[in-house]
């Protein structure tokens, strides 16, 4: 081995151990031997410096070659690529067309994954017009990169189409369709082609598994992953040290709800990994077990494994769901003391559960307070702001975000016109629709004509409405024709009601939903008969509704209701005061039950008797028994929260309790939140 042998091996060994100093050495003593010049030294050093993080070395001493072959450039694509900068390492092709030199296998592959990184296929369409004309789309590598780059850019038929035509597939090409098709939510095909897989004799490994399980998990295929599960352990794959697909497990089983399977797999990974800890936290809060998920979350906190952005945004968002006001508090400070604290996605989530939890002036300040805002930032600002009654403020937000020259994507626009829409801001509403569909980088899509329809149904405008649904360029889905209905229920049109409920039972015959809401329209419009025959067709079907639950922090204990919930220790006086409480609306306010109210929809319950032991109103008696002879501020503000849309009964209960007891109160529900003060409420009545 000669000299510039050895100069050589000594930066690859460099590169792979990311041994900067070492290799800045190596670098240093080449140049004083005369290699300065040298092609593969250069190339060499290219690479290690782009594998260490250094990009602006990496492109130094490639401007400094006096020629340049295609390694050369590939190397600083990589690097470029390793750096997160995948638009001048796309820029770099271009360049490289007009020089002398011509891309190989590894170029084009290496472009794929920046146009993946980029999730912009345009680009990747090109290219791979390139590769068809120079003869590399038959390239093994190229191909695995085409499937990859097209399944991040959301064009998986593209990608099949790729697979399909590949004469040779490998471990790895298999892998990229199957973790193609379960990110795209196509998980039945992701199963689908790994049993093709084994019928060919390939071996998986930990990718496919993890791939596998993870396509279970998003379409809720619990037996199919349990049958993955069965068969990992008779092959005696050691599933307490491979954390990749115990991970995959511990996603799959804390999705479908089954927390004791996900807890025993957890227990039994030797090395947990950080992701692994936050999925089972995520898991027990979203299954409704809050003092598991906080006691897994102080166990990882006691753990030596750090704890990093993603932990910090995962764990804040359960805090925020259940608008855990003091629990998000005491992150917010803890994530000021520690490295991850200052990522933007951590920040996000901090103004998240601020508006969550009903504090929009210190989710301002946390959103005044970020170093750097990206697109989310602002529509998690939006979003809130709607949520809150506040549409001119949301629309000022989303002017000024375009005056610091970000871009909205399709989900500002949703914000945006779902703020017009719970503000009733036809006129702005127009507007930015008309705005969003000028925007050539975005197409509207059927939730963004959902919002037109939810604000010409406040309106009472129905017959527009629905000739907008009938003529709209995309395909109507069950969530805009429940819309619809939910419009001709809050204004009485029995007519169009009866049009779109045959037309939604026809969609989607298994949702209850769908026949409480019919059901509540006949009973407005006095069909008695035909309200309870929809009402026989949901048990004859079988179908359940959402069980209502609220919840209440009082003194930073949460206390949580069901409806009709019975396990308070303080229920007989809950029950007691409620009935004081309604005897003073009848006098005062003309409050009375209203059979109609009990037949709201899906998320409220069905009878007149059920009305008082609604889990919001158990949750505010809970409040008022506390306050009895303490002294507190009348006007002190009331924080309530329901997992479903409070109900018209409990609304107008509200209402009139705001007024007799001097209180307001704030309730979140579902669609948004309710500010109920001096007998009115911030909805409008419409909500």
């Amino acid at each position: 081995m000669n000299e510039r042998q050895r100069f050589a091996k000594l930066l690859r060994v460099c590169s792979k151990n990311l041994l900067l100093d070492q290799g800045l050495q190596v670098h240093t003593a080449a140049l004083k031997m005369g290699y300065g010049f040298d092609v593969m030294i250069n190339n060499d050093l290219i690479d290690m410096y782009g594998k260490c993080g250094r990009g602006e070395m990496a492109r130094k001493v490639f401007d400094g070659m006096l020629q340049r072959n295609v390694v050369s450039w590939t190397s600083l694509m990589c690097g470029y690529l390793n750096l997160g900068d995948a638009k001048s390492s796309l820029m770099l092709l271009c360049s490289m067309g007009r020089s002398m030199v011509k891309p190989n296998e590894f170029t084009f592959s290496t472009n794929f994954k920046a146009c993946g990184f980029l999730g912009v296929p345009e680009n990747g369409v090109q290219i791979h017009g390139l590769c068809c004309k120079t003869g590399f789309e038959w390239f093994h590598v190229v191909g695995n990169s085409m499937i990859d780059m097209y399944s991040k850019c959301g064009r998986i038929d593209a990608a099949a189409q790729v697979f399909d035509k590949m004469r040779e597939r490998s471990l790895i090409t298999w892998n990229a369709m199957i973790a193609g098709y379960a990110v795209r939510h196509t998980g039945n095909k992701s199963l689908v082609l790994f049993k093709e897989m084994q019928t060919q004799g390939i071996l998986a490994d930990e990718f496919t598994y993890t791939s596998t399980l993870k396509a279970c998990a998003g379409i809720g295929e619990l037996w199919a992953g349990r049958q993955i599960h069965g068969f990992l352990i008779s092959t005696g794959y050691r599933l307490s040290q491979q954390t990749i697909v115990s991970g995959s497990l511990i996603d799959l089983y804390a999705k479908c709800g089954c927390l004791v399977d996900a807890q025993n797999v957890f227990d039994l990974v030797e090395k947990k990994s950080v992701i692994s800890w936050t999925t089972l936290v995520v898991g027990y809060a979203q299954g409704g077990n809050l003092s598991k998920a906080m006691e897994s979350y102080r166990a990882l906190r006691k753990s030596d494994i750090p704890v990093d952005g993603f932990v910090l945004s995962s764990v804040m968002a359960v805090f925020a769901d259940f608008a855990l006001l003091e629990q998000g508090k005491q992150m917010h400070a803890y994530m000021k003391k520690v490295p991850f604290g200052l990522d933007i996605s951590v920040s996000n989530s901090v103004m998240d559960m601020y508006l969550k939890c009903g504090l929009i002036e210190d989710a301002d300040k946390a959103f005044n307070e970020m170093p750097k805002r990206n697109v989310i930032s602002w529509t998690v600002m939006i979003t809130g702001y709607g949520k809150h009654g506040f549409g001119k403020e949301a629309i000022n937000i989303f002017e000024n975000m375009q005056l610091e020259n970000l871009a909205p994507d399709e989900v500002t626009y949703l914000a945006v016109l779902s703020s017009c829409s719970h503000s009733g801001l036809i006129d702005e509403s127009k507007k930015y629709f008309s705005k969003l569909c000028n925007d050539p980088t975005i197409k509207p899509n059927v939730e963004h004509y959902a919002c037109k329809v939810d604000l010409l149904g406040r309106l009472g405008r129905l017959k527009e409405a629905r000739d907008l649904i009938k003529n709209m360029p995309v395909k109507p889905n069950v969530g805009i024709w429940q819309t619809l209905l939910s419009a001709c229920k809050v204004h009485g049109d029995l007519e169009m009601g009866r049009e779109v409920g045959e037309v939604l039972l026809k969609m989607d015959g298994v949702s209850a939903v769908n026949y409480v809401m019919m059901s509540s329209i006949y009973a407005n419009a006095g069909f008695w008969k035909e309200s309870e025959h929809v009402r026989k067709s949901v048990k004859v079907k079988g179908l359940k509704k959402s069980g209502g639950q609220s919840w209440v922090d009082i003194d930073k204990t949460i206390h949580f209701f069901y409806n009709g919930d019975e396990r308070h220790p303080l229920t007989p006086r809950i029950h007691k005061k409620l009935k004081e409480i309604e005897k003073r609306l009848k006098e005062e306010v003309h409050y009375a039950y209203e059979v109609r109210f009990s037949l709201h929809d899906v998320e409220e319950e069905s009878r007149e008797e059920s009305l008082r032991v609604h889990s919001e109103k158990l949750a505010i008696g809970l409040v008022l028994v506390h306050d009895e002879g303490i002294e507190k501020d009348e006007r002190r503000l009331v924080r309530i929260f329901k997992n479903l849309r409070v109900c018209g009964d409990c609304h107008e209960f509200i209402k009139g309790l705001s007024k007799i007891s001097k209180k307001v109160f704030l309730v979140r529900d579902a669609n948004r939140f309710h500010k109920f003060e001096n007998c009115e409420c911030s909805c409008r009545d419409y909500w």
